[in-house]
């Protein structure tokens, strides 16, 4: 049974300028660009797909790792300039 999409636009009906996405292994990441069609939304691929550790910092004291601290592929896409809300 295939996943909800999950939906690329605040409540205001507007797309975000960065949406990044995470994963435990490489080829999910990269394949997130075609799976939600994030061209036909008017996204591109910000740069290279690379293994991070993932902290939150909530105020001005230690950053808290998120996912227990277990490194996760990033896939960040930037929408383009003259994208319309999808």
């Amino acid at each position: 049974m295939p996943k909800p999409q999950i939906p690329l636009t605040d409540n205001d009906g507007r797309m975000p300028e960065r949406v990044t996405v995470y994963a435990r292994e490489f080829t999910p990441a990269a394949m997130e660009y075609h799976r939600r069609d994030m061209g036909r939304r008017g996204y591109l691929l910000a740069g290279p797909i690379v293994q991070q550790n993932v902290f939150l910092l909530d105020g001005p004291g230690r950053p808290d790792p998120l996912f227990d601290g277990e490194p996760f592929y990033s896939a960040t896409f930037v929408r383009k300039p003259d994208a319309a809300a999808a």
